[in-house]
C-alpha cells in the first residue's frame, strides 16, 4: 500500500527499529535477501534482542505487516483528496495523490505489503495472511467512497465498493512489479492514468478524461 521513506527512524525501542528495518530493507531487496544479521545491524540492536521480541525472521515479516499498515495509514488519511465533498472526487484524488509520491527510488514507492505477499505467499502463512490484510484493509477504506459513489452515480450490476477497491491495489501492486523490472516509476503513472479513465467511464464522466 502505501508508501514511506526508506530508512527506519532513529528513535524507539528495539522492537520499533526491527520493524521499521524491516519495511525499509524488504522493500530494497526483498524478505528472503534481507538476514538477521542486516536487520540488526540496519536497527542497531543486538541478535539477541532481536529473538527477544520475534521468535524468528517470519515472525518480523508478519508484524512487519501490521507495523507498515500502521505507519503508512497516516499519510493517507492527511492526505489532502479528503477535502472532496463528492465520493468519486476523493477516489480520483485518492488515484491523483497515489500517482504524486510515485517518485524517487523504486524502494521508496513500492509497498511493503504487495512485495511481501509477492514473496512469502508459498511459503509463510503468517507473512501471507497479515499482508493480505494490510492490502484488503486498505481496499475497505477506499470501497467506503466507491460505495457512496455507486450509491449516487450507479454502475454496472456485480460493481461494488469493495470489488472496486480490490482491483485498484491490484492494478498499483501490479505497476509496482513493473516498475522494478524497470527501475523506473513510468509503469506506475501510465497504471493511474489508465485506473482513472476506467473508473470516470465507469461512472459515466467520460467528459473528464
Amino acid at each position: 500500500m502505501e508508501t514511506s521513506r526508506t530508512a527506519p527512524k532513529k528513535s524507539g525501542d528495539a522492537r520499533t527499529k526491527l520493524l521499521d528495518a524491516a519495511v525499509a530493507l524488504v522493500r530494497k531487496q526483498g524478505f528472503s535477501a534481507t538476514s538477521v544479521d542486516q536487520l540488526c545491524a540496519m536497527a542497531g540492536v543486538t541478535k539477541g534482542a532481536f529473538f527477544h521480541h520475534f521468535a524468528s525472521k517470519d515472525a518480523l515479516g508478519a508484524a512487519a505487516a501490521d507495523h507498515w499498515t500502521d505507519t503508512s495509514s497516516g499519510l493517507f488519511l492527511e492526505a489532502e483528496y479528503h477535502r472532496h465533498e463528492d465520493p468519486l472526487d476523493r477516489y480520483l484524488g485518492y488515484l491523483d495523490f497515489r500517482d504524486e509520491i510515485a517518485t524517487g527510488e523504486v524502494a521508496e514507492f513500492t509497498c511493503y505489503a504487495g512485495t511481501s505477499l509477492q514473496e512469502c505467499y508459498g511459503s509463510s502463512d503468517a507473512i501471507r495472511n497479515a499482508a493480505y490484510q494490510s492490502i484488503a484493509g486498505h481496499s475497505a477504506r477506499l470501497a467506503e467512497d466507491l460505495d457512496k459513489a455507486i450509491a449516487k452515480y450507479g454502475a454496472p450490476e456485480g460493481v461494488t465498493g469493495m470489488s472496486l477497491g480490490l482491483y485498484t491495489q491490484a492494478a498499483l501492486q501490479g505497476a509496482f512489479i513493473l516498475a522494478k523490472g524497470q527501475d523506473d516509476a513510468a509503469p506506475v503513472h501510465d497504471a493511474i492514468a489508465h485506473l482513472r479513465r476506467y473508473v470516470l467511464m465507469l461512472f459515466n464522466r467520460e467528459g473528464e478524461i
